[in-house]
């Protein structure tokens, strides 16, 4: 099932109740919280403060995706603010199976995130105990970059190693994702849907995501034909 993970990095900061609120009737279920240090990666968003309010205003899920050089030090005060999904980056942890495990430790779940230079294989090790994976599929910093369509690759390999593993977590996709790109990632395994600007662009979140959900709606559809033709052809 297909879910959107609406970026509110993208969203009107001195409307932010609104907006999530406006996103949420769009038939967002899940809110995106992207944390920049200005070091891991050359922006600076907001920390556990913003998680706070933003817990405040919402009962949907919170996941926060830390682009951070130092996540460990930072995970209790998420976890304190009211995260419930951390994702770190494996390129930034050294103990990458310390930290998933320090995530879960503080009652949240956790995810590992992969750059578009870092290959899938490298996850293999810590698949076993992650919820999701999220796939950059632009390099991460900056709201309202093209997506890069390699990334489509590693979301199906990843939906085949999961397969092959007997495993369970969850494919998540962040960056470019939008109206045109939407029907592809859910074809190449995407369930989690991180959208920014594609949401809180022209036209408001409520109607901009009801129309984004459906576009990934009629990709699922078209899959579950495909499965079905296949399945009848063998049989």
């Amino acid at each position: 099932m297909v879910e959107l993970a609406f970026s509110i990095l993208a969203a009107d900061f001195a409307h932010l109740a609104d907006e999530i609120a406006a996103a949420e009737r769009g038939g967002g279920t899940i809110v995106h919280v992207d944390v920049m240090d200005g070091h891991f990666v050359p922006n600076i968003t907001f920390g556990p403060p913003v998680v706070k309010a933003v817990r405040k205003v919402t009962k949907l899920p919170l996941d926060c995706h830390l682009m951070i050089e130092n996540p460990d030090a930072f995970i209790p005060e998420f976890a304190a603010a009211g995260a419930d999904m951390i994702s770190v980056h494996q390129e930034v942890c050294r103990h990458l199976h310390r930290t998933l495990q320090l995530i879960a430790d503080h009652g949240m779940k956790p995810g590992v995130v992969i750059n578009p230079g870092t290959p899938v294989d490298s996850l293999i090790e810590v698949l076993p105990m992650v919820h999701h994976v999220l796939v950059m599929s632009v390099n991460p910093g900056f709201g309202g970059q093209k997506f890069l369509p390699f990334s489509l690759e590693k979301m199906a390999y990843l939906a085949e190693l999961r397969h092959e593993m007997e495993l369970n977590f969850r494919i998540e996709v962040d960056g470019g994702v939008a109206h045109d790109t939407v029907g592809s990632v859910v074809e190449a395994g995407a369930e989690m849907l991180v959208a920014g600007s594609a949401i809180f662009g022209p036209g408001g979140a409520e109607a901009n995501g009801k129309s984004f959900l459906e576009a990934a709606r009629e990709a699922e559809a078209r899959m579950d034909e495909e499965e079905d033709g296949h399945d009848h052809s063998h049989g």
